[in-house]
């Protein structure tokens, strides 16, 4: 009877670990680069070196765009822009990554929106050559495009 007990203690203890190492188990899904530059043209609104950070979880994934070339025009209140940034696919559908995420800005900050979130398949290479950033700041739309591809190359999806 005793050696039953070991056994099924042994047995209990080789699950767990073996749910817990699920549970700690890095995820597999991965974008390569992390980080992709580009230069924006925002119109009236400047435009300049741009900076996208981009992260995946399974298929959501959200962008940030930053960039020291294009500036608060005014003092901007945290989770006030509304924005909207579209990446060309060169696999299938563009995607579309959208939120009103963005920190308190002071007048002549650099520009900072998201993270953004959206919904990625595996197999995705996004660029925002093709694609757009819109902005809704005080009512007042402002669209940027890329005036090439990013650098150094489109975000792939695991």
């Amino acid at each position: 009877m005793r050696g039953k007990r070991i056994g099924s203690g042994a047995a209990m203890l080789a699950g767990t670990l073996a749910v817990t190492g699920l549970a700690f188990a890095p995820s597999a899904a991965a974008v390569t680069p992390a980080t992709a530059t580009f230069t924006a043209s925002c119109g009236l609104f400047g435009g300049g070196a741009a900076t996208l950070t981009a992260t995946q979880s399974g298929s959501s994934a959200t962008l940030t765009l930053t960039s020291s070339a294009i500036t608060a025009p005014i003092p901007i209140s945290a989770n006030s822009i509304n924005s909207t940034l579209t990446m060309a696919n060169s696999t299938g559908a563009a995607r579309v990554f959208s939120g009103a995420v963005n920190p308190a800005m002071a007048t002549g900050a650099p520009i900072t929106v998201g993270p953004l979130d959206g919904t990625v398949t595996s197999g995705d290479s996004l660029d925002i050559n093709g694609g757009s950033l819109k902005m809704v700041i005080f009512g007042i739309t402002v669209t940027c495009k890329a005036t090439g591809p990013q650098a150094p190359g489109p975000f792939l999806y695991d």
